[in-house]
């Protein structure tokens, strides 16, 4: 192996070593000695592509990905067009909020944003169904923005990495904070709120990564129940990092707490399984037949 082969395997199992949520469990002499056996006899950063790769599957945490340069610029690709998220208006004075999944650059995300809150603001409602079973996973901060009218100011959630510590996330005035940093622009003017509002969630397994994350800030809000199947199982955090060679490493580094302080590993179940082999959409029937036997929906026609 040449030099230039063996330093920069060396520096993405670094990476891997410090940053990997999973770094304790980890076998890493064995996983460093297979990585180098893998990449016996490579002559340039590329060629020990397929050592990084099986390296980074090792970790097991089933969410972390390497990218080659020649795919790595898909992590960033803006979609042609942006699935925004829509209010549907249903029965009995409910509205429902629908957020599919979004990844991009920050114009797609404030796009999204932009789009989704003036849908939310239009809306007039005795309680809200927030649908997340499209929420497949990408950028978790639109979505929440999207959302933080219904979440109300205050802690929603947070990250806890390796080592216990946590990055909290939070809601004031319609913007998401990480530690006190915004992760959206501020709405526009007029912007209502519905912190109070019954909320009824829907989830099931097309609901991962930043669906979980959303549904885990809804998790101890008062009014809250949540109505479907179990997610998909990474309620996790990942980073984009970016090695020598212009390959990336989306690597997990962190698990996911809700307001409550429990850390969440695996599938999230509902707080209401549906049979959701019925014929129509159990899961939504199941959410608007709550909401019906809340008070601020009893006297709505």
């Amino acid at each position: 192996m040449s030099a230039q082969a063996h330093g920069y395997l060396s520096e993405a199992l670094d990476l891997l070593q410090r940053e990997s949520l999973n770094t304790a469990t980890v076998d890493w002499p064995k996983l460093r000695g297979e990585a180098f056996a893998r990449a016996a006899g490579a002559r340039t950063a590329a060629d020990t592509h397929r050592a990084v790769g099986g390296a980074v599957a090792a970790l097991g945490d089933g969410h972390s990905r390497f990218y080659p340069p020649g795919e790595a610029a898909a992590v960033d690709a803006d979609p042609a067009t942006v699935d925004a998220p829509t209010v549907e208006q249903l029965p009995g004075g409910i509205a429902r909020l629908n957020l599919p999944a979004v990844n991009g650059s920050e114009r797609t995300y404030a796009e999204y944003a932009a789009r989704g809150r003036a849908a939310v603001a239009g809306a007039s409602a005795c309680g809200w169904v927030v649908d997340l079973r499209r929420e497949s996973g990408g950028g978790m901060w639109a979505p929440l923005a999207v959302a933080a009218p219904l979440l109300g100011d205050g802690p929603v959630g947070a990250f806890v990495t390796a080592d216990g510590t946590r990055s909290v996330w939070s809601v004031r005035g319609g913007v998401p904070f990480l530690d006190g940093s915004p992760q959206a622009e501020p709405p526009g003017d007029g912007a209502d709120a519905w912190p109070s509002a019954p909320v009824a969630v829907l989830t099931g397994p097309g609901t991962g990564s930043a669906g979980e994350a959303v549904a885990i800030a809804f998790i101890g809000r008062p009014d809250t129940r949540s109505f479907g199947a179990r997610t998909y199982g990474v309620p996790t955090g990942n980073a984009v990092h970016r090695l020598s060679d212009g390959a990336v490493v989306l690597l997990t580094g962190a698990a996911e707490a809700d307001r409550t302080g429990r850390i969440h590993a695996g599938p999230i179940e509902p707080d209401e399984p549906v049979d959701t082999r019925k014929e129509g959409d159990p899961s939504l029937a199941a959410a608007t037949g709550w909401l019906g036997r809340q008070a601020s929906c009893r006297s709505t026609p």
